[in-house]
């Protein structure tokens, strides 16, 4: 039998990289998937690779949110995945002094505000069963702190706080419905091909950015995929409010803070 086989899983942000490789492992064991994503082009695509249903979804709009409720009723598992850093937008100063209070805004609203209104979709369409998974995507960068993306650290950070608050409402109401956050470090994604390039310097600029990496390498989207499916699973039954960090041992020891 397959790990997921009967659950019904809900991927934010799931057109491309991490929320892809969640949406691919999650079908390839069974699940029946729902991608969802704002970019329709490449969501509807990668629902059509894996056999899997896709609904347009801007979790920062709790309309969506109530669209994608009265659609989809019960779930069995949510994993709260998109997210911004604020330099998507061509706002390139996120520092805590000078950074704007529209670009803090914006950041908090798609990854926090976001991932309040899908705990909070889950809830309800879980708890008609007493069970499901909901898992957060949070970040390494939610564990320490970034000077020059202060509003991607703040949010990622309440990400983890609101995890397990949501854990400990579903267990003082008697359900088994778990929450827990996923703390990825550098995974190589396409929101890296910009610093990474096509050059002959590629392996070097890749080198550069893992330095301080104890595994000397970037994370990829089918690691924290895996974690995912281990956390939707009946295996973690017994998981919850807990944090998962997949950092290639940074936050062991003395280089987890970032310069910048």
């Amino acid at each position: 039998m397959q790990r997921l086989e009967n659950k019904t899983a809900l991927i934010t942000g799931a057109a491309s990289g991490i929320g892809k490789a969640i949406a691919k492992a999650f079908a390839n064991e069974g699940a029946n998937v729902i991608v969802t994503d704002i970019d329709d082009a490449q969501g509807k695509d990668t629902a059509d690779s894996i056999g899997a249903r896709y609904e347009h979804l801007d979790v920062s709009d709790e309309a969506d949110w109530l669209r994608i409720a009265a659609a989809i009723p019960a779930l069995d598992v949510l994993v709260n995945n998109a997210g911004i850093t604020g330099f998507e937008s061509g706002e390139m100063v996120h520092d805590p002094e000078n950074a704007s209070l529209s670009a803090w805004r914006a950041v908090h609203a798609v990854n926090l505000d976001g991932t309040f209104l899908g705990c909070r979709y889950a809830i309800g369409a879980m708890k008609q069963k007493g069970a499901g998974s909901i898992i957060n995507i949070s970040s390494r960068s939610g564990l320490v702190g970034i000077p020059g993306a202060a509003a991607y650290a703040s949010s990622k950070a309440a990400i983890r706080n609101h995890s397990k608050s949501v854990a400990l409402y579903c267990a003082q109401n008697g359900w088994n419905i778990r929450c827990n956050s996923v703390h990825p470090a550098a995974i190589l994604t396409p929101i890296w091909e910009p610093m990474l390039g096509d050059g002959p310097d590629r392996d070097t600029r890749m080198a550069a950015l893992v330095a301080d990496t104890p595994m000397k390498r970037f994370g990829m989207p089918e690691e924290v995929a895996a974690i995912c499916v281990m956390l939707a699973g009946d295996e973690a039954a017994y998981m919850t409010g807990a944090e998962l960090t997949l950092d290639g041992g940074l936050l062991a020891g003395s280089a987890a803070s970032p310069g910048s």
